[in-house]
């Protein structure tokens, strides 16, 4: 057990979590058997690992030949699908999570209206992008429809409950304030509620956006449109080449989105 020597000569020493030394083995001990039971109940091919070990490495070994040419109309038409995917669902998710984020604001919302706003920003929440995507294209078949509806779904939840968090949180004076001069809803949202929460609303709708593209390259793989399809076709043809040239060219939007928004995050700031 650690000690502690303070200036004074006297030596403290810290305090166990539990303070019965049987309970803490006894819960150590337990911690161990099933963690061995839990890997034993693993079920492992050695051969099919030695097998995943050569195409991993051979997936590796691509990144220092990336092809970009043999297959780069279909790379540029697969981003193209993902940053219109991206920039369409962000801005229509915004759009639709204004006023759920309104709605699930409990400081100024009826209670009706909250529990039906935060209802569907659990709904929104619940599922990740990738079920809610082979959902859509269960429904409405592939392509970049599916993606785009998935994202839209996803960004309205992520958005509409920050900026309810952010309306919960504003300053209550300034909204006496304004509600004491006789003004209605919508004018206490214009003078009060919007001019606190815009600044962090642009920030995270380029957080977003961000996110989004990120994203479309993932539900991409289950039929979604976007990027994700071309990459997720690549590797069933173990063209590691052009998985590595897509992956580097993810990679590459991707920094720049971030270093844009960060940019930006920090002007709002």
């Amino acid at each position: 057990m650690p000690l502690i020597h303070a200036s004074d000569g006297v030596n403290w020493k810290k305090k166990h979590l539990i303070a019965n030394p049987y309970i803490r083995i006894g819960l150590a001990f337990t911690a161990v058997v099933y963690l061995a039971l839990a890997l034993s109940s693993v079920e492992v091919n050695w051969v099919r690992v030695q097998e995943g070990l050569g195409r991993g490495a051979a997936f590796v070994g691509s990144f220092l030949h990336p092809d970009f040419t043999s297959r780069w109309n279909e790379i540029f038409e697969g981003i193209l699908e993902s940053l219109t995917m991206t920039i369409v669902s962000t801005a229509l998710g915004i759009l639709l999570s204004i006023p759920v984020g309104i709605g699930a604001a409990g400081n100024i919302a009826p209670f009706p209206v909250y529990f039906l706003c935060r209802s569907i920003i659990a709904v929104s929440r619940t599922f990740p992008e990738v079920i809610i995507a082979i959902f859509f294209v269960a429904m409405f078949g592939f392509g970049a429809l599916a993606g785009m509806l998935t994202l839209t779904f996803a960004t309205i939840g992520f958005m509409a409950k920050l900026l309810a968090e952010d309306i919960e949180d504003i300053d209550p004076v300034q909204t006496e304030a304004i509600r004491s001069t006789g003004a209605g809803f919508f004018q206490m949202l214009t003078w009060s509620v919007q001019p606190q929460v815009m600044p962090r609303l642009i920030g995270l709708s380029v957080y977003r956006l961000d996110i989004n593209f990120r994203e479309s390259a993932v539900i991409g793989i289950v039929g979604a449109g976007g990027i994700g399809a071309t990459l997720n076709t690549s590797i069933d043809r173990y063209e590691y080449d052009t998985t590595a040239a897509i992956l580097i060219v993810i990679i590459v939007i991707v920094m720049c989105a971030e270093y844009v928004s960060g940019i930006i995050r920090k002007r709002l700031q």
